[in-house]
């Protein structure tokens, strides 16, 4: 099948919350075609109004649907596998599929061998975000110096692959990389689900409503994660429940290291692990300063 993202391309939006609808505008933007469903339909009458999408509904009716060369699904992991095998007898012949999801090796095997054979789909995920959700928050910008990854399988072909990179720069973001599924949510499991994890526990551990008064920037930036979705991110961490446990018997081993180095008074080993931290995050530093 042959994919390509031109200006005649119809574009599809599932799930026109903050990531579809910042996908949406940035799209609308540089003038293509952008529809959505969504099952709230003040959403899709705000995205209208204001020039995120041209056109809208909230059921997905197979007239409508199967106009979309490109479909973009921005829904929780399970509404995903769940919409798709359940519409799609409704999608257009060699259209594309792809998502925004933060898990991948337990939903893109699930759907690519149950897809239909003239049809494709490939996963991505944008490493971008705020911590408002909703269309209203939407702002194309959060994808700008931003990551984008792509999690191709044996199944997908190579102008599938160059059509969601493809995406990837039209939405603006800084650096597209290829990770298999199974290296995505390893990857994931530690930069992002070990790190809200973390910031849970944080606010978690102590009541800090009496602390607010007197936090300084550290806590602020370690804690800013800490305003979550309960029912996604509860979600992503079971759908990788296996790698974000290893990940975080990694975290505690570390932690405890630091903590004996400090019960034993070992001020050679704590600065040890502080010149290695440093070093290390310089990495993203410089990193940040390319981009």
């Amino acid at each position: 099948m042959k994919y390509e993202i031109n200006k005649n391309a119809k574009i599809l939006i599932v799930g026109l919350g903050l990531i579809g609808g910042s996908y949406a505008q940035a799209l609308s933007d540089q003038g293509f075609d952008v529809g959505a469903i969504d099952k709230d339909a003040e959403s899709i009458a705000y995205a209208k109004e204001n020039g995120i999408i041209s056109h809208g509904m909230c059921e997905p009716k197979a007239d409508y649907v199967k106009t979309f060369d490109l479909m973009i699904f921005c829904l929780y992991p399970h509404d995903v596998v769940d919409w798709i095998e359940k519409n799609q007898h409704i999608l257009k012949p060699n259209a594309l599929l792809t998502d925004v999801t933060g898990v991948k090796s337990s939903i893109v095997y699930k759907i690519q061998n149950t897809l239909r054979t003239d049809v494709e789909f490939i996963g991505a995920h944008p490493m971008a975000g705020r911590e408002l959700s909703g269309v209203r928050n939407a702002k194309k910008d959060i994808f700008y110096g931003a990551n984008y990854i792509v999690t191709p399988t044996q199944k997908n072909t190579p102008d599938a692959i160059a059509a969601c990179k493809k995406l990837g720069e039209l939405l603006g973001f800084a650096h597209i990389s290829e990770l298999s599924p199974e290296a995505h949510d390893e990857m994931i499991g530690f930069l992002s689900q070990l790190a809200h994890c973390i910031a849970i526990t944080l606010m978690t551990c102590r009541d800090c409503e009496s602390l607010a008064l007197y936090t300084g920037d550290s806590f602020r930036d370690l804690t800013r994660i800490a305003r979550i979705n309960d029912c996604l991110w509860s979600e992503l961490f079971l759908l990788n429940q296996e790698e974000l446990l290893r990940q975080m018997d990694l975290f505690a081993d570390q932690f405890s290291r630091l903590r004996k180095s400090l019960a034993d008074g070992d001020i050679g080993a704590m600065r040890e692990l502080m010149r290695l931290s440093s070093q290390r995050r310089e990495y993203f530093d410089k990193i940040k300063q390319k981009n």
